[in-house]
């Protein structure tokens, strides 16, 4: 019984302690966007505004025509 005594005030603090956790998050935003890193690593990091180099490849592990034809 005198257990109790310690464990009942014990989990009032940790739930206390997880309310203001859960609170935290949401004023902080961490919830605002739910759905933007699933689809962030669909996307396509070729940002198409900026101008490749005269000699670059479309696709990465192509060679260039002046390349092939050296070996």
């Amino acid at each position: 019984m005198d257990i109790l005594y310690f464990l009942v005030p014990l989990s009032i603090v940790v739930m206390g302690i997880m309310i203001w956790a859960v609170v935290w998050t949401v004023r902080s935003g961490q919830y605002d966007d739910l759905e933007g890193p699933a689809h962030r690593i669909l996307m396509d990091d070729d940002d198409p505004r900026i101008p490749r180099p005269q000699g670059a490849s479309t696709e990465p592990g192509d060679t260039p025509p002046e390349k092939q034809a050296k070996h």
